[in-house]
C-alpha cells in the first residue's frame, strides 16, 4: 500500500509504526462559525481512507482536535457578545451532526485546546529546556534558525520565509520569522495562567501538543493543503525539536475545494455552509461528488455537479435493488457464466488495487461502473449465475462500505413490509371469495421468500422466518 507523501513528495511503501495499528491525526474545526463544504471535503475524504484501512484489517486510532482557543473566536465573541465556550461549544455540535449526516464516522478523541493547557505548557517548557524557545515580553517564541531543516514539508527556503515574516513584526523577537508558543495578556476574555504569566498558547504548539499525547510518533497527520506552511511545518519543527523523534510517518493533505476557481474561503467571503448544501442534496450524493475526485486534486464546487451524482448514487442503488430482487428468486433457472464471475473478481481486485495507490478512488470507481454494466446485461437474461451475482453483491456491499455510501434500509424496509401486508390483504380477499387456489399460492410465494403465515382467531400474522 502507498500513499503521496507531502513530506517526501513521492509514494512511499506505508507501513505504520506498530504493526496492524495506524495513530491517524487529522487537524480538526476552528469552531467559530458554520462548517462549509471545504472543511466536509476533508474530513469525507479521511472518512474514507479510515474505512479503507479497517476493511483492510488495520485498526486505526483517529485523533481530530477542536481548537477551541484562537484570535478568531475571540473576535467572534466580542462581536457576538457570547462566551468564548458558548460559541465553540454550539458550533462544534451543529458541525458534529451535520458530520453525522454525512456519514462520517466519529473520531476516537476530539481533544480540546481547553482540557490540554497542562499539556502545552509542558512542551512548551521541554523546548525552552533543549534551547529551541525564549521569553520576551511580549510571549514564549520558537526560534525557527536553530531547528534544522526548517521549510522540508513546504519547501521554503529560509530567506523566503524571513521576507514573509517581515510584514507584521513584532520588535520583542530575536528574528522576524520566529512564531508564536504562548501569547501572554492581561484580563483578556480567553486566558490561561503559565510560569510565563497569563495567556494562551500560539496556534501551531496546540496541535503538537495533542497530538504528542497519544504518540510521539503520528503514522498519518492529515488535513487541507492550505495547512502546509505554516501550520505543519512549525508542527514538526515544534514537536521533533521537543522529543528528539520523527513526528509524523505520513502527511496526507486534501486538495481545495474552490468556487469559480478560488479556494472556499471563510476569509473570502465565498463559502458554503455544509447545512445548506445538506438541505439541498443528499449526503450520498456530495459523498460521490467528492468520490469522483483525486483527494489530493482541487475540486470546484458545482451543484449541478452534485446533482448528477446525486443521479449516478440512484444508478448504484438501483443495481443494488436488481441484485437483491434476482438473488430472491433462486428457484428460477440458473445458468453458470464464468465469463461474469472472472470480470467481477478482475474489477473488484482493480478497485483495491487503485486504492492501495495514493488512494486513487476516481480509477477504483470506474471499475464498479463497467461491472454493474456487465452485470445489468446478465440481468437481463432469463436466467441467472447466482453464484457470481452473490460474489458482486458481497463486493458491492464492502465497496459501498468504504465509500460511505447508505442505501435507505429504513425506507426499504418500510416498503417491504407494506407490500407483504398488500399481499396479506389480497389473499383475505380471496379467501373470503373461496379462491382458496389463489390464496395458497400467495401463502406459498411468501413462504419461498422467507415470511411465514399463521392464521389465528380470523386474523393472519406475519413474521421473516
Amino acid at each position: 500500500m502507498q500513499f503521496y507523501n507531502s513530506l517526501s513528495r513521492k509514494n512511499e511503501e506505508f507501513e505504520p509504526l506498530h504493526k496492524g495499528r495506524i495513530n491517524m491525526y487529522v487537524c480538526g474545526l476552528t469552531p467559530y462559525d458554520h462548517a462549509h463544504l471545504g472543511h466536509a471535503r476533508t474530513y469525507v475524504a479521511f472518512d474514507m481512507l479510515k474505512r479503507f484501512l479497517r476493511h483492510k484489517g488495520y485498526s486505526v486510532f483517529h485523533i481530530q482536535n477542536v481548537t477551541d482557543v484562537d484570535d478568531k473566536i475571540i473576535r467572534r465573541s466580542k462581536e457576538s457578545g457570547t462566551k468564548p465556550a458558548e460559541l465553540t461549544e454550539k458550533f462544534h455540535a451543529e458541525a458534529m451532526e451535520l458530520f453525522k449526516k454525512l456519514h462520517i464516522l466519529d473520531a476516537d478523541a476530539y481533544p480540546k485546546v481547553t482540557e490540554n493547557i497542562p499539556e502545552i505548557i509542558a512542551i512548551i517548557q521541554a523546548l525552552e529546556k533543549n534551547g529551541y524557545a525564549y521569553e520576551t515580553e511580549t510571549g514564549v517564541y520558537f526560534e525557527v534558525k536553530k531547528f534544522k531543516g526548517y521549510g522540508k514539508l513546504s519547501g521554503q527556503k529560509m530567506d523566503e520565509i524571513r521576507a514573509g515574516s517581515r510584514k507584521e513584526v513584532d520588535e520583542t523577537k530575536r528574528n522576524p520569522e520566529d512564531f508564536a508558543l504562548w501569547k501572554k495578556t492581561k484580563g483578556e476574555i480567553m486566558e490561561f495562567a503559565s510560569p510565563w504569566g497569563a495567556g494562551r498558547p500560539g496556534w501551531h504548539i496546540e496541535c503538537s501538543a495533542m497530538s504528542g499525547k497519544y504518540s510521539k510518533t503520528i503514522d498519518i497527520h492529515g488535513g487541507a493543503r492550505d495547512l502546509i506552511f505554516p501550520h505543519h511545518e512549525n508542527e514538526i519543527a515544534q514537536s521533533e525539536a521537543a522529543n528528539g523523534v520523527q513526528f509524523v510517518k505520513c502527511w496526507l493533505h486534501t486538495g481545495f475545494l474552490t468556487v469559480n476557481g478560488e479556494k472556499m474561503s471563510k476569509s473570502l467571503g465565498n463559502f458554503v455552509t455544509l447545512k445548506d448544501v445538506l438541505a439541498e442534496h443528499s449526503p450520498n450524493a456530495v459523498r460521490m461528488f467528492f468520490a469522483m475526485a483525486h483527494y489530493r486534486s482541487p475540486i470546484d464546487y458545482n451543484p449541478d455537479q452534485i446533482r448528477q451524482a446525486e443521479s449516478t448514487v440512484e444508478r448504484v442503488f438501483n443495481f443494488m435493488d436488481n441484485l437483491d430482487h434476482a438473488l430472491l428468486q433462486k428457484e428460477k433457472k440458473a445458468v453458470a457464466d464464468r465469463t461474469l464471475e472472472m470480470e467481477a473478481k478482475n474489477k473488484f481486485r482493480n478497485f483495491h488495487h487503485f486504492l492501495e495507490t495514493d488512494f486513487d478512488m476516481p480509477t477504483s470507481i470506474t471499475y464498479i461502473f463497467s461491472l454493474m454494466k456487465s452485470a445489468n446485461t446478465h440481468l437481463e437474461g432469463g436466467a441467472y449465475d447466482y453464484g457470481a451475482l452473490e460474489l458482486i453483491r458481497s463486493e458491492m456491499e464492502k465497496a459501498l462500505g468504504i465509500m460511505g455510501l447508505e442505501r435507505e434500509v429504513k425506507k426499504m424496509e418500510d416498503k417491504t413490509r407494506e407490500l407483504v401486508e398488500l399481499l396479506i390483504e389480497l389473499r383475505d380477499d380471496a379467501r373470503k371469495r373461496k379462491d382458496f387456489g389463489s390464496s395458497d399460492k400467495i401463502r406459498d410465494r411468501l413462504r419461498k421468500l422467507g415470511v411465514a403465515l399463521e392464521d389465528t382467531d380470523g386474523k393472519t400474522k406475519w413474521k421473516l422466518q
